[in-house]
């Protein structure tokens, strides 16, 4: 072997020596990581039972879920049935929940919501999907996160951090949230969705936020792509 060669061998070996060439070894690498940063992963908005999950996953939608938190400490010890939101009315919800935003909307949501579960299923939160969307406010992803934490179904619910993470990690174009949730579900072992989607959501909120890392700087990132040099632009949930 000629030292030309010889020299453009070692060049493109040290190039690439680490190079994650597949979702497969990628996904290896993102479990390994945040199953070491987040061996117990706590779960980010308080509850009392399934129906006040429901409630807090519905308020938390363009709210943060320390704002909804400090909201709901004042109302589960005294209201946490559909029946008690029904009674209420939805002028009072409005009032109860008046910090969070778009309350209007939801307090509207909440009130008819609690009406349906009490007149259709007996004042109990429905455990399928086609029941929980068919719910007034209630979509795919609340529906995901309730079938999830509520009812230990193994689902993958995609929030704004994990559709930007899942873009900077190169597991997903990015088109759209239901894209992202199609993508991560075929990577990721089944036996992983439910515990997998709350630590990718703890470590974007800590390590790979919004307004920093781009993609660069953050270990997971670093050790996906560790020859990458410019900032990922990532599309909005």
């Amino acid at each position: 072997m000629d030292n030309r060669k010889k020299t453009w061998l070692i060049f493109h070996a040290k190039r690439f020596k680490f190079q994650v060439v597949n979702n497969k070894e990628k996904s290896k690498i993102i479990l390994k990581n945040l199953n070491k940063i987040y061996p117990k992963v706590p779960i980010p908005l308080n509850y009392s039972n399934i129906f006040t999950l429901l409630i807090s996953v519905l308020l938390s939608a363009q709210c943060t879920d320390v704002n909804v938190n400090n909201v709901t400490k004042n109302i589960y010890p005294k209201y946490y049935r559909p029946h008690h939101f029904v009674k209420l009315g939805r002028k009072k919800i409005e009032r109860l929940i008046k910090r969070i935003g778009i309350f209007r909307i939801k307090a509207k949501s909440i009130f008819y919501l609690s009406k349906t579960l009490v007149e259709k299923y007996k004042g109990k939160v429905p455990n399928t999907y086609e029941k929980l969307e068919q719910l007034p406010g209630v979509g795919h992803k609340t529906a995901s996160v309730v079938m999830s934490q509520g009812f230990g179904y193994p689902a993958f619910p995609v929030d704004t951090h994990i559709h930007r993470l899942a873009q900077r990690w190169g597991l997903t174009n990015g088109k759209n949230v239901i894209q992202t949730e199609k993508d991560l579900k075929k990577i990721f072992p089944k036996k992983y969705w439910n515990r997998l989607h709350l630590q990718i959501i703890w470590y974007g909120r800590e390590y790979c936020k919004a307004r920093d890392c781009y993609g660069i700087t953050c270990k997971i990132c670093k050790n996906c792509y560790p020859n990458r040099k410019k900032p990922i632009k990532t599309k909005k949930a």
